[in-house]
């Protein structure tokens, strides 16, 4: 069965809800789905052997949190090129983290990625819930 590992950094918990609903898209899916705080990613080796990698971060002061950058730097060298990826953040007024994210996975890593950014302000607020799920669901469709 393929899996996914969704690795998110939350400053208010917004995007680690964003993360789980990912995870329920993918799980309805028929697809294993891992939801991972960004803390418990030490070494690349902890990105490898999983078919699909997510990635998300808040928004905060026009950037991605600190840790998520610092494991970004980590996957760099994980060896993620051909696996299909995502990226998503919750924001508060400008939401340049998750686009960030999805530009690095897509031109750095190379990986093939699935449609654009989910960019959401609260996983509760205009349909959160059905578009993170629907996110998982994409995620899963390119898997095949």
């Amino acid at each position: 069965m393929p899996s996914v590992l969704i690795v998110y950094a939350s400053r208010t918990k917004e995007t680690e809800k964003i993360a789980q609903l990912i995870g329920e898209g993918i799980r309805i899916s028929g697809m294993e789905a891992f939801v991972k705080d960004v803390k418990e990613i030490k070494t690349e080796s902890d990105l490898q052997g999983y078919d699909a990698l997510v990635f998300g971060s808040a928004t905060y002061h026009g950037g991605m949190l600190d840790k998520m950058k610092t494991m970004l730097f980590l996957a760099e060298k994980a060896g993620l090129e051909g696996k299909v990826g995502g990226a998503f953040g919750a924001f508060g007024w400008s939401g340049e983290a998750p686009v960030r994210i999805f530009d690095t996975m897509k031109n750095i890593f190379k990986m093939n990625m699935v449609g654009d950014a989910l960019m959401l302000k609260s996983a509760s607020l205009g349909g959160g819930i059905s578009m993170a799920q629907e996110y998982g669901k994409k995620i899963a469709k390119k898997l095949g």
